[in-house]
């Protein structure tokens, strides 16, 4: 079986697979960071969802990185897991330039 991180890199090489991913990386990477506190705190789905007061098909989706989460929901699974929210925004490598006086 292919380790999808494989399949990724071989996809990225295909230019409509790669402007796709380009317009969702922000919400892949926060469905990444979601699924990863919740397999650290060692939580299932349906516990999780026991601790949000919701149903494991909305961790489900949360997961899935379908849609961008509120910040109230963010709020509730980072009590629910025992974590905290951190945002950074990085800026973006550009090549340098030349600064006139």
């Amino acid at each position: 079986m292919t380790k999808i991180s494989t399949l990724h890199k071989r996809w990225l090489k295909e230019p409509s697979y790669k402007k796709a991913y380009e317009q969702s990386r922000v919400e892949f990477e926060i469905s990444k960071e979601i699924i990863e506190a919740r397999m650290k705190s060692g939580l299932s789905q349906e516990e999780l969802a026991a601790r949000m007061q919701t149903s494991q098909s909305a961790i489900a989706r949360l997961e899935s990185g379908s849609s961008l989460p509120s910040m109230r929901t963010l709020a509730k699974f980072a009590q629910a897991t025992n974590s905290q929210i951190q945002i950074h925004f990085k800026p973006i490598k550009t090549p340098r330039q030349k600064i006139t006086a």
